[in-house]
């Protein structure tokens, strides 16, 4: 029994058949490739593995550098559809998911945004955070059925992640979402020429082939992680959730973070340690709140209310008020 296998030109092939079908060949990618400096990677010692990597790493900074213009209009584009009650959502499978997921999850602690506004989705749902399931991302109609499973409309923004470009399971999630309106970012670490597209924002990540070769986790799982930084944290001070370079709409929910909130409001006003603990209590543990309450003599109800009308921006509801 044979099967078809395409070839880089597209030209049907013989093969064996296997549990995974027609088998697309994907020799050609970026990430597929091998790197000529790693070579000789199993007669290396120690100290020459670390310095490898770190010149192999190098190349991770300048592939943000070139995607500059693409990242920057990733964050317009998601800063605007969430002031218009859109959500985030990011998808992917392996590693590429799980860097989604990390970055969705780190956004309640660090800017106190609901669960719900930045989303992960992963290919095989939460087992697959600990356990490998990386046959999940070759059912393109998977990606398809999450976005109406997650209720994902022309109000939201997904983002699908891909190191290779070529993940059925984001394909197919880019492909739903595009036919409804939803707003789509691209994040591949492979030139266009090899995997085009039709999205709305189309971020090429390419820091070149793994010094162990296919194994994306590495250089374009640090780039992926870059990149997710950069739109997250990029979009939420957009939205006014930093003042200066504080996050001072921090959750308070440890020990260190109520000493962060403490140091911010000691740090940012001319008061100590006892009266910044005291304006923390009183604002209910919000920063933005206590700083507001303090410059501008609003107690907490009327501050509350003047975030509100300000969309929680804080250097516009301090403008907006006639007492500072």
């Amino acid at each position: 029994m044979l099967i078809v296998v395409e070839n880089e030109s597209g030209t049907a092939l013989n093969a064996p058949a296997t549990e995974f079908g027609t088998i697309q060949e994907r020799g050609h990618l970026l990430t597929e490739q091998a790197n000529p400096e790693s070579q000789n990677l199993d007669q290396m010692s120690p100290l020459e593995i670390v310095d490898l990597f770190n010149r192999e790493d190098e190349k991770v900074l300048a592939a943000i550098a070139t995607a500059r213009e693409s990242l920057a209009l990733a964050l317009e584009k998601t800063a605007a559809a969430l002031r218009q009650g859109g959500r985030l959502f990011y998808i992917g499978a392996g590693t590429s998911g799980r860097l989604g997921v990390l970055d969705a999850a780190e956004c309640p602690p660090t800017f106190c945004t609901p669960p719900e506004l930045v989303q992960g989705i992963l290919a095989g749902g939460a087992p697959a955070l600990l356990r490998s399931s990386e046959a999940l991302e070759d059912r393109s109609e998977d990606g398809a059925a999450a976005i109406t499973e997650h209720n994902i409309t022309a109000k939201d923004v997904l983002v699908g992640i891909t190191a290779g470009g070529t993940t059925p399971y984001v394909q197919g999630a880019l492909q739903a979402a595009r036919a409804q309106g939803t707003t789509t970012i691209f994040m591949a670490c492979v030139p266009s020429e090899q995997v085009p597209i039709e999205v709305d924002v189309d971020i090429r990540l390419l820091v070149g082939p793994e010094l162990l070769a296919g194994s994306t986790r590495l250089k374009a799982g640090t780039v992926t992680k870059l990149a997710l930084n950069i739109l997250s944290t990029g979009t939420m001070v957009l939205l006014g959730k930093v003042y200066g370079n504080r996050m001072v709409d921090v959750a308070v929910t440890n020990q260190k973070l109520y000493g962060r909130a403490v140091r911010m409001i000691q740090d940012l006003t001319d008061l100590g340690r006892e009266e910044a603990l005291a304006l923390l209590e009183k604002s209910d543990r919000r920063v933005k709140l206590a700083l507001l309450m303090h410059w501008t003599g609003l107690d907490a109800v009327a501050g509350e209310q003047q975030l509100a009308d300000c969309q929680g921006n804080l250097r516009q509801a301090i403008q907006k008020s006639t007492k500072f």
